[in-house]
C-alpha cells in the first residue's frame, strides 16, 4: 500500500513537472511572454518541493490510527491540557477533548483515563502511578 501511493505520488509530481515546463516553453511564448531558463528551474523545484512536502504529511495523517466514536472512548488514556476543577480539556489520541473531573480537581499534566462521556463531554478520573 505504501509502495503503491509513494509510485502514484511520483507520478504525479513528474505529470505536473511535465505539464509546468510544456506551458512554459511552449504556452507562453505564444503569448509573448519568456521565462528564463533560471525561473522554470525554480518553479520546477518548487512543485517537487511541495509534492515531498504533501506526500510527507498527508502519509502522516494515513498512518494515525483512527477512532471510531465515542463507545470506543471510554478506557482511553490522555493527559491534562487545562486544569479539571472540574470541567476543563483533555488531549487523548492528539486531539482535545472537553472533560470534566470524577474527583474535584486535577491539575495539567496528569494521565487520565475516560470512565464514561456525556455528549460530547467526557468523564475522566486520576490515573494512580500504582494502578497501571
Amino acid at each position: 500500500m505504501k509502495r503503491s501511493r509513494l509510485v502514484i505520488a511520483v507520478l504525479a509530481t513528474l505529470g505536473e513537472e511535465i505539464a509546468l515546463a510544456l506551458f512554459i516553453l511552449l504556452g507562453l511564448p505564444r503569448l509573448g511572454v519568456e521565462v528564463p531558463l533560471g525561473g522554470l528551474i525554480g518553479m520546477m523545484a518548487g512543485l517537487a518541493t511541495y509534492g515531498v512536502i504533501s506526500y510527507r504529511l498527508g502519509s502522516r495523517a494515513l498512518m494515525k490510527e483512527p477512532m471510531a466514536g465515542f463507545t470506543d472512548m471510554v478506557g482511553s488514556r490522555g493527559k491534562v491540557a487545562e486544569p479539571l476543577t472540574p470541567k476543563g480539556t483533555v488531549k487523548i489520541k492528539g486531539e482535545l477533548w472537553h472533560a470534566e473531573a470524577a474527583e474535584h480537581h486535577i491539575d495539567r499534566g496528569q494521565d487520565v483515563i475516560v470512565i464514561k462521556h456525556e455528549g460530547l463531554k467526557l468523564m475522566v478520573r486520576k490515573i494512580k502511578p500504582d494502578s497501571e
